[in-house]
């Protein structure tokens, strides 16, 4: 298949309520065709795993790529100056940042909005939202921020609004817009970074504030801290998300998402931590050894592989640096990889670049 059917292909796939597991296998191999002939680097991976189109015949036996590879490489089955977007990864100034290519962002969007209506609207056609993160304008290459703005367009009511300045969050904005949401009695949504809500936290603690949204009323937060807010544990986070807004934990959505992938993940609301997450019908997550890329069994803990088939100009299959349990319903995000599967992730990496710079 070429990109134009292999777009063509994913459009009419996503739109689905569901997908066998035949269905999702049979799109995932000719996937996997495409960019084992298109991804130079990931080609000579491949090979040097003994895995070719020829040969793997199960989406779990196809090559998942080491997270840090896209930081390292250029992992684009399109010459990528015919690349219409390219979404960076996050990090602290000096750090080597990861690249996303996307020559098309109408695969993206449209798994975006799909998932995030039955996820995340509960049914609304629109919602009033507030943004606590930058606007694309300030963060054209954050794929949170298109994220965000494609939200707030078509999710969100007019009255929408971005929270966050060159000066950082807009404190009197907000709260003025959370005092019309209470006095209206419409529903209001916040969405944003995690570490943006701890400063909310922080400053309403400060001038002694509280609201009471009205009901229907909902939060997402993603991303975690990331060293730009002091660190707090997820039953504390949530028990304060509700308190400050008066908001159930129910309501409270994480979404748990990556530059290197096109789908995101999330729970049905945190009233338990850690929550179950899931995704939709098009991504598939597996728990392995990364050292042998062996499936570990369910309830026991490995690192997280999601094989998104949206991701296709580049890898589908990759091996993030995230430890999880597979659980009923999906997957426990435990956090960062510690001890043995982080050396396992490190000695992946550098078996992905050795085959790389290998001759074919």
């Amino acid at each position: 298949m070429n990109e134009t059917h292999i777009i063509q292909a994913l459009l009419i796939f996503l739109q689905h309520e569901e997908a066998s597991d035949d269905d999702f296998n049979q799109l995932a191999l000719e996937i996997f065709a495409y960019q084992f002939a298109h991804n130079q680097p990931y080609r000579r991976f491949a090979i040097q795993r003994g895995r070719t189109p020829l040969t793997v015949k199960s989406w779990r036996n196809i090559p998942a790529i080491p997270i840090n590879a896209f930081k390292d490489l250029t992992l684009s089955c399109r010459p990528i100056d015919q690349i219409a977007e390219i979404f960076m990864t996050s990090g602290t100034t000096g750090t080597v940042k990861g690249c996303s290519y996307h020559p098309t962002l109408e695969v993206w969007k449209k798994s975006m909005l799909l998932n995030f209506r039955r996820r995340f609207m509960a049914g609304s056609e629109r919602i009033r939202m507030g943004i606590l993160f930058p606007d694309t304008m300030a963060m054209p290459n954050s794929s949170l921020a298109t994220y965000l703005d494609l939200a707030m367009q078509e999710c969100g009511t007019p009255d929408s609004e971005v929270m966050v300045g060159e000066h950082g969050l807009d404190i009197d904005r907000l709260f003025s817009a959370l005092e019309q949401a209470e006095a209206s009695g419409e529903p209001y949504a916040l969405l944003g970074a995690s570490y943006s809500f701890v400063h909310l936290l922080d400053e309403m603690q400060r001038q002694q504030r509280r609201f009471a949204l009205p009901a229907g009323s909902r939060i997402l937060d993603t991303g975690g801290f990331k060293g730009q807010s002091r660190e707090i544990g997820a039953d504390e986070f949530y028990a304060s998300l509700s308190h400050a807004f008066g908001i159930p934990r129910s309501h409270c959505i994480n979404m748990y998402g990556m530059t290197e992938i096109s789908t995101q993940f999330y729970d049905a609301g945190n009233e338990r931590c850690p929550p179950v997450k899931s995704g939709p019908h098009w991504i598939r997550t597996r728990v392995v050894n990364p050292l042998t890329g062996d499936d570990v069994p369910d309830g026991e803990v490995g690192v997280l592989v999601h094989h998104d088939l949206a991701h296709f100009n580049s890898v589908s299959a990759l091996l993030t640096e995230d430890a999880g349990v597979m659980v009923h319903g999906g997957f426990h995000l435990l956090g960062r990889v510690t001890g043995a599967d982080a050396k396992g992730c490190s000695l992946t990496m550098e078996a992905f670049l050795a085959s790389a710079q290998a001759p074919l």
